[in-house]
């Protein structure tokens, strides 16, 4: 069973940023929920597949509101920010059952990224056969910024990394370094192999499964409904959040332009993004300043009919200010966001929309975390 909170909000300005001006309820569909990580319905519509951070796949049962742990998880490194991170149904899921997951693993020189894939028995309650795809190179003695988010389109698979936290800012900074994937968004077959149209396939010494790279820890990632374009939102360091729209063999900057600071100094240490600097610039920021922080995790276009207000928006999870960012898009135009469950407490994880009520799900992080609804409400 789940519990109902109706909240109203009214036009107002609040840090600059617009309020959300029309009541809605908060449900909470399940509690309890520990280190919840990722998302995805499945066809049905209603129940819903997570990962929790531990090492553990979770099946919420919309009919009961039960929430279950599924036998068969890879081995995980939990440390830090690692674990059991993203998941989702193969394109061809309803034929196969197939599922692909992502998550932190030990491997020679430290821990990485993993990809892989298994088979998702509904009603025995199980994930078998799960096998390995691709491994970032090289691992790294470090238990943070593994990224990473995975989307398929154009029947292939992008799959965003993280730069593990290095602090070498400077043009030696592993994100600027084309042999290897951490800071980029890689791009595969479906079954991992890497196709001879990537942009550096042919380059010496750079890795072929990059598509895009300079990031810093990509914890967002979505293709956007009408242009297939992929959107994706990047943590910055102390300030310097981005949103960025991916485009194939382009380099976004990190470390060499941000618009952070310093987290230990507070110093600025590199350029803003200017014209004609040779890096992409993104098509929303946040600072400079350490003040100015939205550390994002989770992202998705809203296509539903629910909130019709909302139509073609961009929801954005924020871990640290603790809210869901409702940003209008135009093009490739991105406006302030209005702030939806701020001061509610909840640092949120991931997000979806409903693909039968067109409600907006919402994961919240932490240990005892529930699971949300936004559903609209008179008022």
């Amino acid at each position: 069973m789940h519990t109902t909170t109706t909240l109203s909000a009214v036009i107002a300005l609040v840090a600059g940023a617009p309020v959300f001006a029309q009541s809605y309820s908060v449900e909470t569909l399940a509690t309890g929920l520990d280190r919840p990580w990722a998302m995805t319905f499945l066809p049905d519509g209603e129940d819903i597949l997570m990962t929790g951070r531990g090492g553990t796949f979770l099946l919420y049962d919309a009919a009961t509101g039960d929430v279950n742990e599924l036998d068969g998880a890879p081995d995980v490194d939990t440390a830090g920010q690692g674990g059991l991170l993203d998941v989702a149904l193969a394109p061809d899921f309803t034929d196969s059952n197939t599922i692909y997951m992502t998550w932190s693993g030990a491997v020679d020189g430290g821990t990485t990224t993993h990809l892989g894939r298994g088979t998702l028995d509904q009603v025995a309650g199980t994930v078998t056969d799960i096998e390995t795809l691709f491994q970032v190179s090289p691992g790294i003695d470090s238990d943070a910024h593994y990224g990473s988010r995975i989307v398929f389109h154009d029947d292939h698979i992008y799959m965003s990394t993280g730069d593990r936290e290095s602090k070498a800012f400077g043009p030696d900074h592993i994100a600027q370094d084309l042999s290897s994937e951490n800071g980029s968004v890689i791009r595969l077959t479906l079954d991992g192999e890497v196709p001879q149209d990537n942009p550096f396939v042919d380059t010496d010494n750079a890795a072929p499964a990059i598509w895009s790279y300079g990031h810093r820890n990509i914890q967002a990632m979505t293709v956007h409904p009408d242009t297939g374009d992929i959107w994706l939102a990047e943590h910055g360091e102390a300030g310097g959040d981005e949103i960025n729209i991916v485009a194939r063999g382009e380099n976004y900057g990190w470390p060499l332009a941000a618009f952070g600071v310093d987290y230990r100094t507070g110093e600025q240490f590199a350029p803003t993004h200017e014209a004609g600097d040779g890096f992409v610039a993104p098509a929303y920021h946040w600072g400079p300043g350490r003040d100015d922080h939205f550390p994002p995790s989770g992202m998705t276009f809203y296509d539903g009919d629910a909130f019709p207000d909302w139509q073609g928006h961009l929801l954005v999870g924020n871990l640290l200010q603790q809210y869901l960012g409702v940003f209008p898009v135009d093009g490739a135009n991105v406006s302030e966001p209005e702030r939806v469950l701020e001061g509610e407490g909840h640092r949120i994880r991931d997000v979806a929309v409903g693909p039968n009520d067109g409600y907006v799900y919402v994961l919240t992080d932490g240990n005892d975390v529930p699971l949300l609804r936004l559903v609209p409400s008179e008022g």
